[in-house]
Parts: structure tokens; C-alpha cells; sequence
């Protein structure tokens, strides 16, 4: 039995996150815009976050409120994978930072493609 490598694996992912759109399209988005996007959120008024699809994490904060981070550029294996971490030197996630998706590789987590963030957008549930 063949070993799979790294270039096979990468393969599926690809294969995998172009499956995505399809999902997305059974799972109708609940939220709106509404404001001006910024530029930063707290850190410690995070409390989950959901991924969406490679370009796009909602973020959950304190107050309920979600703010959508829409990605400049699609980030592979995001929309698979579901899970991410970062590192920023101030008590903010920022527009200037950069993600790093996980991979789930055997008994343990592998740092897999890392991705630039973009603007966040106060996102609400629209009035029915």
C-alpha cells in the first residue's frame, strides 16, 4: 500500500476546498452587514469563531455581536479544515495579521497554509 506524500495530500485539499461553494450554497448565510467595517477587535472579547468557507470567519464577541473577516485572497484548506491560530504582539486582531490554517494530521495538528486577514464587518441577523 502507497504511502500518501505531501503533494498527494495537498491535492485532496485542493480538491476538497473546491467542493466548498456547494456547501455554502445549502447553507444560506443568516447575517447582514451593517456599519462601516474596522480595522481591529479585541482579543479578549473573542469568544468563537466560525469558519465559512476559505475566504470567510465569522467572529463572535462579548456582546453577541459577529464581526465577518473576509480574506483578500482565498486561504487553501480553510474551508476544510475549520480551524486556525495566530499570533499578534498586542491585545488586538488586525487587518495586518496573518492566520495559519491547521491541518489534522495523524494524532496531532500540523501548521499548514498561513493567510493574510482582512477588514472586519459588523454583521447582524436581518429584522424578519
Amino acid at each position: 500500500m502507497a504511502v500518501p506524500t505531501p503533494i498527494h495530500l495537498l491535492s485532496a485539499f485542493a480538491i476538497v476546498a473546491l467542493a466548498q461553494p456547494a456547501i455554502a450554497k445549502d447553507n444560506p448565510d443568516p447575517y447582514v452587514a451593517k456599519g462601516e467595517p474596522v480595522d481591529c477587535i479585541n482579543i479578549r472579547s473573542i469568544r468563537s469563531s466560525t469558519v465559512r468557507d476559505d475566504h470567510t470567519i465569522d467572529f463572535q464577541v462579548n456582546n453577541r455581536k459577529i464581526y465577518r473577516n473576509t480574506l483578500p485572497n482565498s486561504c487553501p484548506s480553510l474551508g476544510f479544515e475549520k480551524r486556525f491560530s495566530y499570533s499578534t504582539s498586542i491585545s488586538q486582531l488586525c487587518s495586518v495579521d496573518i492566520i495559519t490554517v491547521l491541518w489534522n494530521v495523524g494524532p496531532g495538528l500540523q501548521p499548514g497554509p498561513s493567510c493574510g486577514l482582512g477588514k472586519f464587518q459588523p454583521m447582524e441577523k436581518p429584522a424578519k
